[in-house]
């Protein structure tokens, strides 16, 4: 993920010049060398000892790319070195050292924020810009289906709740970011498929409600082979005056009623409009740019960790739902 993330930093046109490296911590220095030299960053401090290099280089911000095991020591040192914190997802691994990062953050005076990447791919802007137009009506319910056979090897495959705690966070986020409301309660199952190559939690299906009678169905797998969806899933948004279809590439399809008689009511094509502002659909690099400009002005970016929580919570709901077999609710 590092390289991703210094891929944006150097090359993209949002965020060339804006931030300069002065350091690169990994618990093997040598893997933090390899990396420096891949991006020619010379004069920086190399080690494997985060507090010590962040008391040499006195950075203004950190960017965490560690596992989530490892991530609410790491906030909590980089906030007590007085620097901003942008942060992996998950948040946290648990919902109470996310809400102890919210709490860190706010008593440093600082920002913490979350690599929501996804909430910034160009679908995802538009469809909310179209949920917020009111040419849908008023949403009823929003539908997704992740299904994809990836063979990561390493971590995620030793993972307890790989999928909603790796990668469902995104796609729920995406659902709150395109609903525009709170999630209230989940009923979830989660199971782990015959032939599964995962040691727990390779699929999950769930059901939310969210304030203003809004359902959000999610259908998922990590072990599901031989048609893939995209890695953003596939959509149905469905309102009191049309559906939008998504299949979380390029392709839209939308429609209306136009008649008022019929068995089927007359439909017309209903166009979805890019997004006017293409600054904020360029996924790492907007995340970042974002985080930037909120410690520029002052304000808060739209993934602080104070609202990202909020998302970090549906997830951990469905895990607790899925363990005791019943409805849980969601207040945070």
């Amino acid at each position: 993920m590092s390289k991703g993330w210094l891929n944006a930093l150097t090359e993209h046109p949002l965020l060339k010049g804006r931030v300069r490296v002065v350091g690169l911590v990994d618990l093997d220095p040598n893997i933090a060398q390899a990396r420096a030299s891949e991006f020619s960053l010379s004069d920086i401090v190399i080690g494997s000892d985060l507090d010590a290099v962040l008391a040499e280089t006195k950075p203004d911000l950190l960017f965490d790319v560690v596992v989530p095991s490892a991530r609410p020591a790491l906030v909590a040192t980089g906030l007590a070195h007085r620097c901003h914190v942008l942060t992996e997802k998950p948040m946290a691994p648990t919902l109470e050292s996310a809400g102890a990062m919210v709490e860190q953050a706010k008593a440093a005076g600082r920002v913490h924020a979350v690599v929501q990447n996804r909430r910034y791919v160009p679908g995802v802007r538009r469809i909310r810009q179209l949920i917020e137009s009111g040419a849908l009506g008023q949403v009823t319910s929003i539908n997704c289906d992740f299904f994809v056979g990836a063979h990561f090897g390493g971590f995620r495959e030793e993972m307890e709740n790989v999928l909603l705690l790796d990668m469902a966070i995104h796609t729920l986020d995406a659902a709150r970011f395109m609903a525009g409301t709170a999630p209230r309660a989940v009923y979830c199952l989660e199971t782990n498929p015959p032939g599964s190559w995962y040691a727990h939690g390779a699929a999950a299906n769930a059901i939310f409600e969210f304030e203003d009678d809004i359902v959000f169905n999610y259908r998922g797998s990590w072990s599901a082979e031989g048609a893939n969806t995209s890695w953003e899933a596939s959509w149905r948004i469905v309102g009191t005056k049309g559906t939008l279809l998504w299949d979380g590439y390029d392709k839209f399809e939308a429609h209306r009623v136009a008649g008022t008689e019929g068995f089927f009511r007359a439909l017309e094509p209903l166009d979805v409009p890019e997004m006017p502002d293409r600054s904020k659909t360029e996924g790492h690099a907007s995340v970042i740019a974002d985080f930037l400009d909120a410690i520029e002005s002052g304000a808060q970016p739209e993934t602080a960790g104070s609202d990202n929580i909020k998302s970090l919570a549906m997830v951990f709901a469905a895990i607790e739902s899925a363990k005791l077999k019943q409805r849980v609710s969601i207040s945070v």
